[in-house]
């Protein structure tokens, strides 16, 4: 594992039961994040088998069993996953790299990307993208959330003292690697930032091709 993914890993193992505890409640708070849940639910037609990758505690994972889904979950921290099989004793969740997916190759009708692939750098993001690619099969759908900016590098965590590399993103940005790696995008959406946000949100939903 290299330095960055390694102290990525290491600030989300210190943050997994903050996180859990600040955010259980998160989508239920926010409308806009539901509606791009239902239009995520509603364009899978039927099908059930998706995985939330990048899933932090898990709370996505659980929103889409609510929903009538069979998710599965994925993430980097061992803590993340701990906290996740405690909180969702239902759900299969393991331990994970996004750009070595634990799925075999179009495994998954949907996948979900909530906040998870905004921590690449540019020379990994189409290894990333196309793994998603890889294990979502044609005619599936994928559903992006990320925070919106400049595609600049920042340092993020300092608020609750850890440390690792971010990336805000550019719109124009998800919608290429998402077209690079075989989607078409389907729906874009951003909303406001929220008192607690520094930054504007954006939602991708997308068909695998």
């Amino acid at each position: 594992m290299d330095d960055r993914t390694d102290e990525l890993r290491q600030a989300h193992d210190s943050l997994a039961e903050l996180y859990a505890e600040l955010s259980h409640s998160a989508v239920d708070e926010i409308p806009q994040d539901r509606a791009v849940l239902a239009l995520f639910h509603e364009l899978l037609d039927g099908r059930t088998q998706v995985a939330d990758i990048g899933c932090g505690s898990g709370r996505m994972a659980g929103y889409l069993a609510r929903l009538g889904l069979e998710p599965r979950g994925v993430d980097l921290s061992p803590e993340m996953v701990r906290v996740a099989r405690r909180d969702h004793p239902g759900i299969p969740f393991e331990v994970g790299d996004l750009r070595c997916l634990p799925y075999a190759d179009g495994e998954l009708a949907g996948a979900l990307c909530w906040y998870s692939l905004m921590y690449l750098p540019p020379e990994e993001r189409a290894q990333a993208f196309g793994e998603v690619a890889r294990v979502v099969r044609p005619g599936g759908v994928v559903g992006v959330a990320f925070k919106m900016g400049d595609d600049a590098h920042r340092r993020g965590g300092a608020a609750v003292g850890v440390a690792f590399d971010i990336w805000w993103l550019s719109m124009a940005e998800v919608e290429r690697r998402l077209a690079d790696a075989g989607f078409r995008v389907e729906f874009t959406a951003t909303r406001p930032a929220r008192p607690d946000e520094p930054q504007p949100q954006g939602y991708v939903v997308a068909e695998r091709v």
